[in-house]
């Protein structure tokens, strides 16, 4: 940085006679117009210098800029203004709370007795660097798998209670509050305070999210916080912030800043909401909805089950119109008139069957008769059997003193032959005298 180039310091020349105020005293007393010229003319003599602070106050007047810069440590501030010419050489994006560094020269109006600076040069501290590390880390934790949607955990329908990680009295709190009970009167929170931005972020969130971890009452955690500068939000894109969310078993929700504000704990949190007064919206569901929800599934199921009742309504009617379900016995009755005839047919075909089969054996009889050698024994012809069975059709089979069995119509008796017998000359024998009868 440049040091100032003529100031006076102890071992050192005083300033030079023309920027010294002339001797005065009670008696002859300097006059303020010719006092604040000596110091103008004092600091003229100053050269630029480059100077680190927060931007507190940045008023837009004609074109111009007048604004306030304070130490980042101490309560000690300065006056700035930015000439027109100069302002368009600057960042567009400088704002209140910024982290700059400017380059100013000091500047005494001897009308008002104000002491201000002027500012050629202004830009952000670091804020390169920083953006840079954010990347790299954020592709480290991606490459972990930190991210995968497949790790995020669902949220739960309808919360019993919320616990709510925010500055203490801050808008977010408010927000979150206001808009979480329009839409769900009876919602509950558990609220824990933590500096939202600062040294002492990180340690209190981390602090504030393990309690709420392990309360088991808990069902859902919100971490909201109003819109910043991205110097503000750092403390969300710290590593021992995002790995805690990461480890948390309660699902987390990220409502950070603005729509544009993207730290890395929504990238690592199980929902990332816009704004605390969207987090407030997606964490519970509207009554008003629901209740209009299950009105409509309530008439659907009305309608379906009045279509299921009237329907199965018709379906009997028509069963019942059914002749065999309308007059059950007129389907026996037919049945059975059926059945009679089936039976009297069947009786029939095995009446006339037996009589055919009955003439046909009358008729084999007959037949079998006729040929039969008992129709001539019963005209009085017999049959005379020689022992061993064969009949005797010769008379020359029988010699005198042989055995004969007679067969007659009715029975058959034992004989003995007495040789053959002289018919007269026909030229035919028959047994002689026989004895003895069975």
């Amino acid at each position: 940085m440049t040091a100032f180039e003529p100031v006076a310091v102890a071992g050192e020349a005083p300033p030079p006679d023309s920027v010294r105020p002339r001797d005065s005293s009670a008696e002859a007393p300097t006059s303020v117009a010719r006092l604040n010229d000596t110091i103008r003319g004092f600091l003229q003599t100053w050269g630029s210098v480059w100077v680190e602070g927060e931007i507190t106050s940045w008023n837009l007047r004609g074109g111009n800029v007048f604004g306030r810069m304070k130490d980042l440590v101490t309560d000690a501030s300065i006056t700035f203004r930015i000439w027109s010419s100069t302002r368009d050489r600057l960042p567009s994006d400088l704002k209140v709370g910024d982290h700059v560094i400017a380059c100013v020269k000091a500047d005494y109006f001897i009308k008002t007795g104000d002491l201000t600076f002027g500012v050629s040069a202004m830009r952000h501290v670091g804020l390169g660097d920083q953006l840079e590390k954010l990347e790299r880390l954020r592709a480290q934790l991606r490459s972990e798998g930190l991210f995968d949607a497949s790790r995020k955990k669902p949220l739960p329908f309808l919360p019993h209670c919320i616990g709510l990680i925010t500055g203490e009295r801050s808008d977010a709190e408010k927000d979150v509050h206001r808009n979480a009970e329009l839409r769900w009167p009876q919602v509950h929170f558990r609220t824990r305070y933590a500096a939202v931005q600062g040294d002492r972020c990180v340690p209190e969130t981390i602090a504030a999210l393990k309690a709420l971890d392990a309360d088991p009452d808990v069902d859902v955690i919100v971490i909201a916080r109003g819109g910043g500068d991205p110097q503000t939000l750092l403390g969300f894109s710290d590593e021992r912030l995002v790995r805690a969310v990461a480890a948390a078993t309660t699902p987390v929700v990220s409502a950070i800043g603005h729509e544009n504000d993207h730290p890395l704990l929504d990238d690592v949190a199980d929902l990332r909401a816009s704004t605390p007064t969207d987090a407030a919206k997606r964490v519970v569901p509207d009554v008003s909805e629901q209740r209009a929800l299950v009105g409509q599934l309530r008439s659907r199921l009305t309608m379906r089950l009045t279509q299921r009742v009237a329907h199965d309504i018709a379906q009997l009617e028509q069963l019942r119109s059914r002749p065999v379900l309308r007059d059950p016995a007129s389907m026996f009755t037919a049945r059975s008139h059926e059945i009679h005839l089936l039976t009297a047919r069947g009786r029939d075909r095995v009446s006339r069957a037996l009589d055919s089969h009955a003439r046909h054996a009358a008729e084999l009889t007959a037949t079998l008769r006729a040929l039969s050698p008992a129709s001539t024994l019963a005209r009085g012809y017999a049959i005379a059997h020689v022992p061993g069975g064969a009949i005797v059709r010769d008379a020359a089979q029988a010699p005198s003193g042989t055995e004969v069995l007679v067969t007659v119509a009715q029975g058959s008796f034992a004989a003995r032959s007495e040789g053959p017998i002289d018919d007269g000359g026909s030229g035919g024998t028959t047994a002689g005298d026989v004895s003895g009868a069975t």
